[in-house]
């Protein structure tokens, strides 16, 4: 079975102009960017333990970064962390590390220099990085043990169900596509279409709704499947 393979990238950082050049040009090292203009937006997207390395500012409104990152080690989310901040004091590095974040950036940075520390901060993680636990509101998906849980109830769901929601819940706020969806559940097994797709997501969503989870998992017509939780739609990136 094939996995999706593109590093997962969060960028966090008030200046648009800022999010809109880390998003297109990590995109075009073959990443997958999901961006926030805040420090709350910012927390809860990174607290569903879905990236695989956080581009995460300091100086932020609703939250500062440094609040965030405490907050994310606080509650156990191990994701790796680079700050970003225009200051490049060493008392400043210091505090960002000794919160658990992984490495420092100083504005203004060379994007080459951006890209060998985020590629650096992944094979640090190693493979097995992002084997933890996802959530996304009252969701659990815990993919060592394969299980998902509701407000602390069960949800039954067979090897192929559990794979296809382990992916669009490791990609929340994001639109995948059909043809993602078979690559990383079905691989390159033959005689399947896209209508199989539809119908383990109705399988998925049937079961989701019996616990009263339905809502988390939506349909975008034209482009895919989105797992959100309805605070996450302004950061959706089809």
């Amino acid at each position: 079975m094939m996995n999706l393979v593109k590093p997962r990238v969060l960028v966090v950082d008030d200046e648009p102009g800022v999010r809109k050049a880390l998003q297109r040009g990590l995109r075009a090292e073959d990443m997958d960017v999901v961006t926030a203009a805040d420090g709350p937006t910012g927390l809860q997207l990174a607290s569903t333990g879905s990236f695989d390395v956080i581009l995460l500012d300091i100086m932020l409104p609703g939250l500062s970064g440094y609040r965030v990152l405490e907050r994310l080690r606080k509650d156990g989310v191990m994701t790796p962390v680079l700050l970003v901040s225009a200051k490049d004091g060493e008392i400043d590095q210091a505090d960002g590390l000794d919160l658990g974040a992984d490495g420092y950036l100083v504005k203004p940075f060379s994007f080459v220099v951006l890209v060998a520390q985020v590629r650096a901060t992944l094979r640090r993680a190693g493979p097995e990085a992002g084997r933890g636990t996802l959530r996304l509101g009252a969701l659990e998906v815990d993919r060592g043990l394969r299980q998902v849980h509701w407000n602390g109830e069960e949800v039954g769901l067979s090897p192929r169900e559990f794979a296809l929601l382990e992916v669009l819940v490791g990609r929340a706020g994001t639109v995948v596509t059909k043809d993602e969806l078979l690559r990383a559940v079905w691989g390159e097994e033959q005689a399947v279409t896209r209508n199989l797709v539809e119908v383990y997501v109705g399988y998925v969503r049937r079961k989701l709704d019996a616990v009263g989870a339905g809502a988390l998992l939506r349909t975008v017509r034209g482009h895919g499947y989105l797992a959100s939780d309805a605070q996450l739609d302004e950061v959706i990136t089809p």
